[in-house]
């Protein structure tokens, strides 16, 4: 810390600290339009102008020290700043009242409005550009332009898609998508880094043109009479009273814009943001400096994708099957339905013989609340959520090692750490705000980045280190990594001495993974094994994240417990910037386990065989609980067709499109005696209910939700529920008191204030500590503490002591004569999981129109296959239909399909089959022998040429400002 003297006045700055940093950290107020504390100094404005022991330079770059003498009031800087704010009229046609960015956070208007000025020195110049309005979502207008680069930083650094930059070459430079592409034809992923960062109104969602104020919705010709109107009375009256009437024109948009936070409900990252509505019109997505997971980073889907919440399809009234067809009723009447039909199948089949199964997508409140009725009401563990599809084998993994099921850090420990490994996850387009971290660090910070897949996605095009191994062999590529460390004594000992039990029996159990096996196994070099070892052991701390590529294999909580091997031998568990990074799919796929919707674990992860959790809970609830494992929501199907599973329940989960083997589960929903489904849309699962009972969206409802790194959010409600949807939680709770149980939650606070007084991992959450964009990662404390990343004090075993788990290698499902090549599946950017959702975004639709089948150019050659050709894909489970698209993304005889699909005709589960992990009873949807036949007729390319896919980044450093200062018509201002 040292001093410094501002206008005689002392202050006290920290080391780093800019001189701007210091005037916002006093509460002084002085111009500043280029800079975002997002973004850092970006030079562009020269509006931040202080004197500086006598000289003039820019606070926004300059780093304060010891007994410096500023001054901001005196006249060289006030007109110093006023000459740079009339440069930035001159790009800028200055029209607040007409103007949708009238928000009170117009940085010029700001700066304007603060500095003083009167009359505009430079008259406006239009620019020779027209409007780009190409993009579904937002437009560019260039001559609203003032060239501040903050769109160029966010998508060249924070983002880094590399899209945009400023030619600075031009007469008159302007902002450049790709080599000058329209907006929709370069590589911009829709992302909305630039809109949001955007200072004035150049570029601006299209949900808010004509929208957001009271004199936006004028015919153009209307606002140009009101504009010159308005420069005419400047000409008169200064521009003062023009910026009065605009002040008070923001102040009234509040009246009629609601501003509300809310969390992303897509992908497991969590971003939150405030949402602007007026009414059920969704205006516009803004993410926060303070979002805690994502800052002022969206993806496509959390930016742009609400297209669903309004949505015609929506389920509006509660359905009931009568003669085989469905009638709308009263809520009533469904609920009497609902309760009856479950105490039927109770009463005849007992409790053991209903299936209950929470959304992942859905609050932890909700997660809680069909748990307790599962295990109170019908004395049954039958309860589960989705993360048996993706995520328990990770889960599985971690508890065998280090004892939490959990991201073991932070997103800010990705960031910082000197080593990112990504094994089978695209990070990109399935974790797209976590990508922009690692892209940036890598970029910036030299972070060093290793990935390990079976596709060249834009992760691995990145790395410094690309590993393709084959399909199913990752456990014994890890082990021999891990085995080469230990041989060269690299592993580290103090470490493992410490605090890790089973070393010498684990290293010995590590003497077949030699590299000469390995190479033979996974078809890796073994120099390229070695090159990984030895990037591990030359960095200080590393994290390794994964995803469904590892975890649905049949080997998934193998591979996941090798991953966690590697990070314990190597002493990267307990310290900032170091551990493992399961990365969740769902928005709450954490939290619904974390909070009991699992067959073994009561809420908090408190075994159902732990007599004093069972007490405690009995106590509470008032009831004897059951201690026998449930049934898990993949091996209930085999147990539909066992007869011991005759009703289920089911909320948010489109089990027939994304379970196992779509076709048997099919089969298997039509034998149920009873099924409640509960859902947003009429599913394929609800085709085969008695009772479909519409719920809301987050958007309309209160609660909480727990992100990939353990942070435990607060959603709040945006706009009323639509037509006569009802939040889940008071569904179930109203079925429950139907079934006799007198509960009484009045809101979602009072479910987590019971969840949290019985589960000590959430003893110290509440609604007040979660208060805004407040947040806290699990472990809590009562105190109200929290844990920012695990295993500092040791691991979550009696002894404290981690646990090297002992593994042997399974080969995966093989392909044969008749099934030849091996198909995988995953996410895709725009759309996800099966894209019922995202297909309700008109735009997003567009770049994705359906799934796609791509394929290696040498194996495109074999079949004769080109870019549009439909393909027969056939596994031993079913047949589908689908378009090729040729890419060097994937490799000799491997295929790719996006788990989305525009009709469920072609979904990939039609192909899988139900072969499972025997350890978390994932299904290993990624072993998938299959075959293809071309079909004769061409569709075209599947996806348009207005995917991103297809453009040309510009990568580079910052916005190039120096080329600025050389221009012949930059005259300085600073005296620098």
């Amino acid at each position: 810390m040292g001093t410094l003297t501002i206008e005689k006045n002392r202050y006290n700055f920290l080391e780093g600290d800019t001189l701007l940093n210091v005037f916002i950290k006093a509460g002084i107020d002085i111009p500043h339009v280029c800079y975002n504390p997002a973004l850092g100094p970006l030079q562009s404005c020269d509006t931040c102008i202080v004197s500086v022991n006598g000289r003039l330079v820019r606070s926004c770059s300059t780093i304060a020290e010891d007994n410096m003498n500023i001054e901001y009031k005196n006249n060289d800087v006030k007109n110093a700043q006023i000459e740079a704010i009339n440069r930035l009229l001159r790009e800028h046609n200055l029209h607040c009242t007409v103007c949708e960015n009238n928000n009170g956070d117009c940085a010029l208007h700001n700066a304007v409005d603060s500095s003083g000025l009167e009359r505009q020195k430079y008259k406006y110049e239009k620019k020779p550009y027209e409007i780009d309005d190409s993009n579904p979502f937002y437009r560019y207008d260039p001559n609203e332009c003032i060239l501040c680069g903050r769109c160029v930083e966010a998508c060249q650094d924070v983002e880094v898609n590399e899209t945009i930059h400023i030619d600075w070459t031009l007469e008159r430079p302007r902002v450049v998508w790709d080599d000058g592409k329209m907006i929709n034809e370069s590589s911009c992923v829709s992302c909305g880094h630039c809109v949001t960062v955007c200072p004035v109104n150049a570029l601006m969602e299209k949900s808010m043109l004509e929208e957001a104020g009271y004199f936006t919705s004028l015919t153009r010709k209307a606002k140009e009479s009101l504009i010159d109107f308005g420069k005419n009375l400047e000409d008169q009256l200064t521009i003062r009273p023009i910026m009065e009437i605009s002040n008070i024109e923001a102040r009234m948009r509040n009246e009629q814009i609601k501003k509300t936070k809310t969390v992303c409900t897509y992908c497991g990252v969590g971003c939150s943001f405030t949402m602007w509505t007026k009414g059920r019109k969704i205006l516009k997505v803004q993410p926060e400096i303070e979002s805690p997971a994502n800052g002022i980073s969206t993806c496509i889907k959390g930016k742009f994708g609400w297209g669903f919440v309004n949505s015609d399809d929506r389920l509006k009234r509660p359905l009931i099957r009568k003669n085989n067809k469905f009638v709308e009723v009263s809520w009533d009447e469904a609920l009497d339905f609902a309760a009856a039909g479950l105490k039927r199948i109770s009463d005849k089949y007992g409790g053991d013989s209903i299936m209950f199964i929470a959304s992942s997508k859905g609050t932890n409140e909700e997660a809680y609340l069909i748990q307790k009725m599962a295990r109170q009401i019908f004395k049954t563990n039958n309860v589960d959520n989705s993360s048996r599809f993706c995520q328990a084998p990770a889960t599985t993994g971690l508890w065998r090692t280090v004892g939490y099921g959990g991201d073991a850090g932070s997103i800010d420990d990705i960031y910082n750490s000197e080593l990112v490994m990504i094994v089978g996850a695209n990070t990109a387009e399935s974790h797209p705000v976590i990508a922009t971290r690692i892209k940036r660090a890598h970029k910036l910070n030299n972070q060093r980045l290793i990935v390990i897949d079976l596709r060249r996605n834009e992760m691995a095009q990145r790395a410094d280190l690309f590993l393709h191994p084959r399909p199913g062999t990752d456990l014994f590529l890890l082990s021999a990594i891990t085995k080469y460390i230990i041989d060269n004594n690299w592993h580290d000992k103090k470490f493992i001495e410490e605090r890790v039990n089973n070393f010498d029996e684990y290293y010995k159990s590590l003497d077949n993974f030699t590299l000469e096996n390995a190479e033979k196994i996974t078809g890796i070099d073994k120099n390229e094994i070695i090159k990984v070892a030895s990037m591990i052991h030359s960095v200080k701390s590393m994290c390794i994240l994964w995803a469904m590529g590892v975890t649905q294999h049949s080997a998934g909580s193998d591979v996941s417990t090798a991953i966690s091997n590697l990070l314990l031998i190597t002493g990267n568990y307990g310290r900032p910037g170091t551990g493992a990074y399961p990365l969740r799919g769902h928005n709450n796929v954490q939290g619904a386990s974390d909070f009991g919707a699992m067959p073994t674990y009561l809420p908090g992860y408190q075994p159902i065989n732990d007599k004093n959790a069972i007490k405690k809970f009995e106590k509470a609830w008032n009831t004897k609980l059951p201690m026998n494992p449930g049934i898990d929501n993949v091996s209930c199907i085999e147990n539909i067709d066992n007869d011991k599973i005759k009703a289920m329940y089911i909320i948010g989960q489109e089990l027939a499109e994304t379970g196992p083997d779509t076709n048997m589960i099919n089969k298997s929903l039509e034998k149920l005696e009873f099924l409640i489904v509960q859902d947003v849309f009429f599913s394929e699962t609800a085709r085969y209910a008695n009772v479909v009972l519409p719920s809301c969206v987050s958007l309309e409802k209160e609660g909480t939700y727990v992100n990939t790194e353990r942070r435990i959010q607060r959603i709040y409600k945006v706009m009323e529920p639509y037509a006569e949807t009802r939040p889940d939680w008071e569904i179930i709770q109203d079925i429950a008191r139907r079934l006799g149980y007198n509960w009484n939650y009045k809101s979602p606070s009072d479910i987590m204030d019971e969840a949290a007084s019985l589960c000590p991992i959430f003893s110290g959450v509440s609604y007040s500590r979660l208060e805004g964009f407040n947040s806290m990662q699990w472990p809590t404390y009562e105190n109200g503490d929290s844990s920012k990343y695990l295993y500092k004090d040791g691991f979550n075993f009696p002894d404290g002591r981690a646990r090297l788990y002992i593994l042997k290698y399974r080969p995966p499902i093989m392909e044969d004569d008749d099934y030849p090549l091996h198909l995988n599946n995953g996410r895709m950017l725009e759309h996800f999981h099966e894209g019922n959702e995202t297909f309700k975004t008109p735009g997003i639709r567009d770049k994705a129109p359906d799934t796609f089948l791509e394929i290696s150019p040498e194996l495109a050659d074999e079949y004769n296959i080109k870019t549009g050709d439909f393909v027969r894909v056939t596994s031993r489970y079913g047949s589908i239909k689908v378009r090729a698209l040729v890419t060097d993304r994937v490799k000799g005889k491997e295929l790719y399909m996006p788990m989305n699909a525009a009709s469920s005709d072609n979904g990939i589960n039609l192909l899988t089959s139900y072969n499972r992990d025997p350890d978390s009873d994932t299904p290993a949807y990624k072993e998938l022998p299959v075959r293809i036949k071309k079909l004769k007729d061409n569709g075209g390319s599947p996806l348009p040429k207005t995917n991103p896919r297809f453009g040309t980044p510009v990568p580079q450093i910052g916005i190039n400002i120096e080329m600025k200062w050389k221009r012949a018509d930059y005259k300085k201002i600073t005296g620098d």
